[in-house]
């Protein structure tokens, strides 16, 4: 029993994050707890325990007298993982994953250099180990194992440079690169040549080679941009 109330508020979550962020309930509107309990037929409570969620990632705001009001894009959590993930099975996916590509852009070479001098042996080995999981999954359509090595790679190098702020970002760029194999924004296999650059990011990590380790992670992201140019103009 305890149980239900948990998963018809993640049930009412899946159904009102997506409709704010898709501009179902533009800024300004108002859902009050009545109507909604009518619509989703839930009640009350799982219309609280779900707002408050909402509130936590600044989709909305209670006011009293008023009810929930939906807040203005600006102010939205935009680093949320939840977030992330509902914006991107929108409408506004292109712009989503362009928007979020070029923040990677800006981060994650800086991250490499950083990782080429402050990784760990542990670290060194671990995105070996994940670059080498990227080579073995790359053909023949096996977009779901090659997801699980991408990311790792990505969070390990975001950790390994030392950067406790850098390091947060992981779930954000783990988002990303799921939504990107979710949605299909995707080549069937991955490009060959973005591939062999995560080999060498992990060959110049482990060599301590900064500026190479920046270089080679920048062209990943200009690759993965002009990706998007292709798969989601």
């Amino acid at each position: 029993m305890t149980n239900q109330p948990r998963g018809l508020h993640a049930q009412l979550l899946e159904s009102l994050g997506p409709a704010i962020t898709a501009g179902e309930y533009p800024p300004g509107s108002v859902l009050r707890t009545d109507e909604l309990a009518q619509r989703f037929d839930v009640s009350r409570t799982v219309i609280r325990e779900a707002i408050r969620v909402l509130e936590s990632m600044h989709l909305v705001e209670s006011r009293r007298r008023v009810g929930v009001t939906v807040r203005p894009t600006e102010e939205w959590n935009v680093y949320d993982p939840q977030v992330i993930r509902w914006r991107l099975a929108g409408a506004d996916r292109p712009r989503q994953l362009r928007s979020l590509t070029v923040l990677r852009s800006a981060v994650e070479p800086v991250a490499a250099g950083l990782a080429a001098r402050f990784a760990t042996p542990e670290q060194c080995a671990a995105l070996t180990e994940e670059a080498l999981g990227m080579v073995a999954t790359s053909r023949g359509g096996q977009l779901d194992a090659y997801l699980v090595h991408d990311i790792a790679f990505h969070r390990v190098v975001l950790r390994a440079s030392g950067n406790e702020m850098f390091a947060r970002l992981g779930d954000v760029v783990a988002e990303v690169l799921s939504g990107r194999t979710r949605h299909q924004v995707m080549f069937e296999d991955p490009d060959p040549a973005a591939v062999t650059l995560h080999v060498q990011v992990a060959e110049a990590v482990r060599e301590g080679d900064a500026p190479r380790a920046e270089r080679l992670t920048r062209e990943i992201a200009v690759g993965a941009l002009q990706e998007l140019d292709v798969l989601a103009p």
